[in-house]
């Protein structure tokens, strides 16, 4: 057997060993479900899609939590691009969303609402930026281990955002914000406002249309302008960026200053149209999870709306076998977990070729 690297793989090879890949993890976890639980797994399945897709407010709960996603990976993308390993979007979303819940606790209702509205943006992008920008700039001055700096930033956000917290809340003694501006629901005070009709969904397709827009100008910069070029340059070596002129340390700082700003977007946006709180759990393990979502799509946004909309309908689709089933959440990830297994593992066949050699026997 002889393993090497590929030059490069055609788009359709790519996407057929991905699919593959998936159809191989559901009939393992087919044997695995009738093994463990005794249950037909074409029940399981259909149980799965009806978990995302069964109904309209289902839906819309997939798109948001695809959406929202989507946006941190695509925070993540240009400094995983320059190879730099940004595990803090945690904690930059964090402090964004801190930075959005603070106008509007304090400032809504007191100032024109397009004014509010761009005090909470700027503010979140300014607080995501400046967590981004310390690692980058310790990376750039000292050469500090960018995965362990960023890795416990997050822990100091979440004490942040704890005693921001015990600072709000409401009531007093609950140990919470609560809803924040209740009133927002009518008069969209500090609420991203009704773009598609009333109801539950009215947020969520702001959030939709600004994570398309987003995702279309990150990719135009990551591929057709000088700074998206420099990072690329830098990401393949920094000798080469070097000889070739390019400042190493202002790439470095810039590109996380940017890389935070847009996780602490993702906070603004979690704030002010998914949860209208603010809490520890605000940003609930998706910045962790939209490394595996920017790796996968190679730091390509596009593809990012795909990936994410594969691992939440996984999520959704677990929730829903373990309540239809009378399952525990143990099992209802083991699905899940065999499926990402697969996928990861399909990138394996997508970068690398295998060719087996038959030789004769010697006489």
């Amino acid at each position: 057997m002889h393993i090497s690297k590929r030059d490069e793989i055609a788009v359709w090879k790519a996407w057929t060993i991905r699919l593959l890949a998936i159809l191989a993890a559901l009939i393992v976890n087919a044997f695995i479900i009738y093994a463990v639980v005794k249950l037909n797994p074409l029940r399981v399945y259909v149980s799965m899609f009806n978990g995302a897709f069964g109904t309209k407010k289902r839906i819309w709960y997939m798109v948001r939590d695809m959406m929202m996603l989507t946006c941190i990976a695509i925070g993540l993308a240009p400094a995983f691009k320059m190879r730099f390993w940004n595990i803090g979007a945690e904690g930059q979303m964090l402090v964004g969303g801190i930075a959005t819940a603070f106008w509007m606790i304090n400032f809504a209702g007191k100032l024109p609402l397009p004014v509010l509205f761009l005090l909470m943006i700027l503010s979140a992008l300014i607080a995501g930026g400046l967590w981004g920008f310390l690692p980058g700039f310790f990376k750039a001055k000292w050469n500090t281990n960018e995965t362990l700096f960023t890795l416990m930033m997050n822990y100091i956000a979440i004490q942040f955002t704890s005693y921001c917290v015990a600072r709000w809340e409401n009531p007093p003694g609950s140990n919470s914000v609560g809803v924040i501006n209740r009133a927002g629901a009518v008069k969209n005070v500090g609420w991203i406002g009704n773009m598609f009709s009333k109801g539950y969904n009215a947020d969520y397709g702001w959030v939709a249309v600004i994570v398309l827009l987003l995702a279309a100008v990150i990719y135009i910069y990551l591929n057709y302008t000088k700074q998206g070029y420099e990072i690329a340059v830098v990401g393949d070596t920094e000798n080469t960026a070097r000889y070739a002129g390019i400042r190493v340390r202002n790439v470095y700082m810039r590109t996380m200053t940017l890389s935070g700003a847009i996780c602490g977007f993702a906070g603004f946006l979690a704030v002010s149209a998914i949860s209208h709180t603010i809490s520890t759990s605000t940003a609930g393990g998706r910045g962790f999870t939209a490394i595996i979502v920017a790796w996968l799509a190679k730091m390509n946004p596009f593809v990012m709306i795909l990936i994410s909309a594969l691992l939440t309908f996984m999520d959704k689709g677990a929730s829903q076998i373990a309540t239809d089933f009378g399952l525990n959440e143990y099992v209802s990830q083991i699905v899940s977990g065999v499926i990402l297994f697969f996928i990861l593992g399909c990138e394996f066949f997508i970068n690398y070729q295998v060719r087996f050699r038959l030789t004769k026997a010697k006489k």
